[in-house]
């Protein structure tokens, strides 16, 4: 039998990153300040907002796209992962999975206070724990077409929201998806945890190690590691 790689065509395009940084920062300039700790930070600079307009920016050939951290290890095939572009119910226009540590219980704090009944920050299954951006699927046709996702991207409606919920992030794109979210969770399709098994534990040390194992949690086989705040990765 021909090996599998032999029958495969790719192309590879090379983006430069000054380039994609000028078309996205006029989409993305008034969420930075709602979700990056400031000038000269990590997440401050424009790319990494990239996925919240990459339908505004690839070519409308470009209908789907896995967009991946560095930090993974892949214990499948990831023809897999893109399969899962399949199971997006009506009106999904993201697949991206929950974050798995109490990032969120902490940062929507003063809004949890107010509203005590409410979901938002609670651990699965049943709460709103936020998302994780370190796997995601951007069906690009989709966000191209969604009307309420595109008013979501515009300025008055960032500021409403983050004004709603007293966001204030430092997590880039993660952070702008979790607050679309918590108000319009059928625009994501939540990919299960073994998609993007989280290992950082950052957060059981700083004051949530009561609750922390509620949201660490990830039963089933793993399909990718994600090494996140430097954490080793398992060895096979």
């Amino acid at each position: 039998m021909e090996p599998l790689h032999a029958c495969l065509t790719f192309t590879v395009i090379i983006h430069d990153v000054s380039e994609l940084t000028e078309k996205l920062f006029p989409i993305v300039e008034a969420m930075q300040k709602h979700f990056s700790a400031g000038s000269g930070t990590y997440y401050s600079d424009s790319i990494f907002f990239l996925s919240v307009a990459m339908h505004r920016i690839m070519p409308k050939e470009i209908t789907q796209i896995i967009q991946v951290d560095l930090d993974l290890k892949y214990k499948a095939n990831i023809r897999d992962l893109f399969e899962e572009f399949d199971n997006f119910q009506e009106g999904a226009v993201i697949g991206i999975a929950r974050e798995m540590q109490p990032v969120y219980r902490h940062t929507f704090w003063q809004y949890r206070r107010e509203n005590p009944q409410t979901r938002v920050g609670e651990p699965p299954p049943d709460g709103l724990p936020g998302f994780n951006s370190g796997v995601l699927l951007l069906n690009l046709e989709a966000m191209r077409r969604s009307k309420l996702y595109n008013q979501l991207l515009e300025p008055g409606m960032v500021q409403k929201l983050t004004e709603k919920y007293h966001f204030k992030g430092h997590l880039g794109d993660q952070d702008f998806f979790t607050m679309v979210g918590m108000e319009h969770p059928e625009l994501f399709h939540v990919l299960d945890c073994t998609w993007n098994r989280q290992l950082c534990t950052w957060w059981k040390d700083h004051g949530y190690s009561d609750v922390f194992d509620q949201y660490f949690r990830c039963d089933g086989e793993v399909k990718i590691y994600h090494g996140n705040c430097n954490t080793p990765i398992p060895e096979d």
